[in-house]
């Protein structure tokens, strides 16, 4: 192996054109593919911008030339000589119509064989790619997406400073406080028995950032949740998070699509109209089956209980008398497409969310089939079917439950999954829209008390304030959720700025006062001293970024991810300390149960 020497890179690889023909050049990256002809031999040279040929033929020096020889793929190297069009060109790449002939190499670092080519669209596990991620991450296509990341940080961090926001980190190392989710923990070595939690978001300090007349911050924000991974969720993530004050949801929610709107254009020129559309929680619910809808396709939730709200039929009956709902769903034009077979294995996506059973009704051009009809009345049907819109061609698929929210969840999973298995939307539409006025509390079951569904910070409707002691179920929020075809990129609300106020919020959570103060006292403390209306938003960033790249996760968007255990398989982390360190800490460990 060599080393540079004198020799410099001059040029990435797509940075040398046509009109550089005749010119002299140094490039430099991994050898992609050598081509050995006798006479001539042919390199790929892969950088991070991409490929460009080098060409070693009788006019090469001769020690060039058998240097050339020994090269094999991922071999790290520098080469320099003249730019010339190429006898054959290659159309696919965007050097193809020029290379390198070269007059001096150097082979500056020698490669084993990979465990796997290193190629876009290579047919390898994941698990073999995360562990060799440095390798997987040479590939253009696993460019691409921390690329588009990196882009689109810019962007926001200019979109922001342009509308007088100020970029301030908050700590990493912070106080555990309750009401989330479960946090990652780091213990004090100086102060025994005591522990420091990694930050689920920066809330809280945000909102003291707004009390201190910073009255307009921005942070683009490591945090870290405890929690179940799937494929938009990891241990540790990134938002763009976003506070201001003196504003309400309107002043919020455009200063946010501005920055969509700017994002879009920019990265993938796509006019995104603003303002976007506005939903309540409510009618998401009543019309998708969730707070996050898909709206490029219609296929509504249809409320039919009235229809039956006299049927004898035992799973209708049960549900209504029991204060649940029969809901449906149609499957406009699906009937000769959704065989028996295949409304079984969709029975089985309502069973995941909790539903018992998937009703259906068949309404082919020969015939008419269903699993439930025959224990209605002509009344009944025929009003079912009215209700629903349903006609020739069609599929009815019905969910009955005691339970509103598993009818919901169910149906709304549901016309998702016929959705994408009958490519019933456009993949490279962009629907965004608000959901508004979410309740502010909801009631968990296990612990028998009221919980916030966002954070004990959500200021209440105007209207709601009287109802936060006496009908907490009925209180709905100043929040809002920015989504786009049907995921969550990001949520906020307006925070609540009166003490008083949120004091109350604390007690309808079941807040002792000495648990209040435990955790929430020097938010409290600094409430007396004069706290300006605010709020704001947080976007996931690595969400925005999945979704901008097209990519199936957003792993694809992470430069060194997590995997479904929550490890990293490149490192082997989590993995054991020494004992000296757990003795520092105070630690002793126990075996699992």
């Amino acid at each position: 192996m060599e080393t540079m020497g004198n020799m410099r890179r001059t040029h990435y690889s797509t940075r040398v054109t046509e009109e550089m023909v005749g010119q002299e050049v140094v490039v430099a990256g991994y050898i992609a593919k050598s081509r050995d002809l006798g006479a001539v031999i042919f390199c790929d040279v892969r950088d991070t911008k991409g490929i460009i040929q080098l060409n070693f033929n009788d006019e090469c020096p001769r020690d060039a030339f058998e240097k050339a020889k020994l090269l094999r793929t991922e071999y790290v190297v520098m080469a320099k000589g003249v730019v010339a069009l190429r006898e054959s060109p290659n159309n696919n790449i965007p050097t193809g119509k020029i290379e390198i002939l070269v007059k001096e190499l150097k082979i500056l670092s020698k490669a084993d064989t990979t465990p796997f080519e290193i190629k876009d669209n290579v047919n390898v596990n994941d698990e073999l790619r995360l562990k060799y991620r440095y390798l997987d991450l040479r590939r253009s296509n696993a460019h691409e997406g921390l690329l588009l990341r990196h882009r689109l940080a810019k962007i926001a961090r200019d979109y922001f400073d342009a509308n007088d926001f100020v970029e301030i980190e908050t700590p990493i190392l912070v106080k555990s406080t309750p009401e989330g989710a479960r946090d990652y923990v780091v213990p004090s070595r100086v102060q025994p028995n005591r522990f420091f939690a990694l930050p689920q978001s920066p809330q809280l300090y945000k909102q003291l950032l707004m009390l201190s007349d910073f009255d307009r911050y921005v942070q683009i924000a490591r945090c870290f949740r405890d929690e179940d991974l799937r494929a938009d969720r990891q241990p540790e993530f990134t938002q763009i998070d976003v506070e201001m004050a003196y504003v309400d949801e309107v002043d919020i929610q455009t200063m946010n699509e501005g920055f969509i709107k700017k994002a879009f254009k920019e990265v993938l020129d796509v006019d995104v109209p603003t303002p976007f559309p506005r939903m309540t929680y409510q009618k998401a619910m009543d019309d998708y089956g969730s707070d996050k809808p898909d709206t490029r396709f219609e296929m509504k939730l249809c409320d039919v209980s009235e229809c039956v709200a006299n049927t004898e039929f035992a799973v209708f009956r049960n549900a209504l008398d029991n204060g649940g709902s029969v809901r449906c769903i149609v499957a406009k034009g699906l009937a000769d497409k959704l065989t028996r077979k295949e409304i079984d294995k969709l029975t089985d996506v309502v069973k995941t969310y909790g539903a018992k059973g998937l009703a259906f009704t068949r309404m082919t051009a020969d015939a008419t089939s269903s699993s439930f009809e025959k224990f209605l009345t002509a009344e009944e049907i025929a009003a079912l079917h009215a209700k629903s819109g349903a006609e020739k061609g069609d599929v009815i698929l019905v969910v009955a439950s005691e339970e509103n929210s598993v009818v919901y969840a169910a149906l709304g999973a549901l016309r998702l999954a016929i959705a994408k298995k009958f490519e019933l939307f456009d993949p490279d539409q962009f629907n965004f829209l608000w959901v508004t006025d979410f309740p502010l509390f909801e009631f968990d079951k296990e612990e028998n008390r009221y919980v916030a569904v966002h954070h004990p910070f959500t200021m209440p409707k105007d209207e709601d304030i009287d109802k936060v002691e006496s009908d907490p179920g009925a209180c709905r929020a100043k929040a809002y959720d920015m989504v786009l075809n049907g995921v969550e990129l990001g949520g906020g609300s307006i925070r609540i700025n009166n003490p008083e106020l949120q004091q109350r919020m604390f007690k309808v959570l079941g807040f002792t006062e000495e648990r209040m103060q435990s955790s929430f006292g020097f938010l409290i403390e600094a409430y007396k001293y004069g706290a300006p209306p605010h709020g704001g938003m947080a976007y996931g960033f690595d969400r925005l970024c999945m979704l901008m790249g097209k990519k199936d996760s957003i792993r694809d968007v992470i430069a060194f991810p997590k995997v479904q255990n929550a490890s990293e398989l490149m490192t082997g982390c989590p993995d054991t300390i020494e004992q000296k360190q757990l003795d520092e800490l105070y630690i002793a460990l126990v075996e699992k149960q």
